[in-house]
């Protein structure tokens, strides 16, 4: 929060005050990593070929993990294509590559956070419920430190569960860094960022 009020200061643009605030989360990264190496604690970082082979238990219901992933890709495909054809196409193209810096920064650095250190961690430590509703609460609050409502930060938590979820069944974090990316392309489009 110090790093983003001070970026907050700057006179530069509101773009690149963004990006500084997401490459700040590399801060959180290093002081988890040195915690682990200090006390020696071993962490899966999730960092493998996906295994697709785990399918996910809903109520009434087995979903292939695959097909689960790819379904929710395109539904907010839809959703945010809804909200981005509004827009015009030099809109658009303006803010291609801050689309891109920020939707890849963003997502790598808070999966290898939350699913990645956080959930590895704490799954040694608790139950895999829990470590799964306390990492993707924390997912979700963290959104607060980009002006996100607090309402609008709890429901960025249910992607949390579902990001963790993924990461659980396939053992990788690249399906939730993948299903990230895509969801904030489509914040960054639609016009929720910026």
């Amino acid at each position: 929060m110090f790093f983003n009020t001070f970026v907050g200061t700057m006179e530069i643009p509101k773009e690149t005050k963004i990006i500084l605030n997401r490459l700040s989360l590399g801060f959180m990264i290093l002081g988890m990593v040195l915690v682990h190496l200090f006390f020696h604690k071993k962490v899966s970082w999730y960092n493998q070929k996906p295994d697709w082979k785990n399918p996910i238990d809903l109520p009434f219901h087995k979903i292939d993990t695959f097909w689960f992933w790819l379904i929710g890709i395109v539904i907010n495909l839809v959703i945010y294509g809804y909200f981005i054809l509004q827009k015009d196409w030099e809109y658009l193209q303006s803010l291609l590559w801050f689309c891109l810096l920020f939707s890849l920064i963003n997502a790598v650095f808070e999966e290898v956070i939350w699913r990645g250190i956080m959930l590895s961690a704490l799954k040694e430590m608790t139950s895999t419920g829990y470590a799964v509703l306390v990492t993707s609460v924390g997912f979700g609050l963290l959104h607060l430190a980009i002006g996100f409502s607090i309402a609008l930060s709890l429901l960025i938590s249910v992607a949390g569960v579902i990001y963790a979820i993924l990461t659980l069944k396939t053992n990788s974090l690249y399906p939730s860094i993948v299903f990230h990316i895509v969801i904030n392309i489509g914040m960054v489009y639609s016009g929720f960022i910026i």
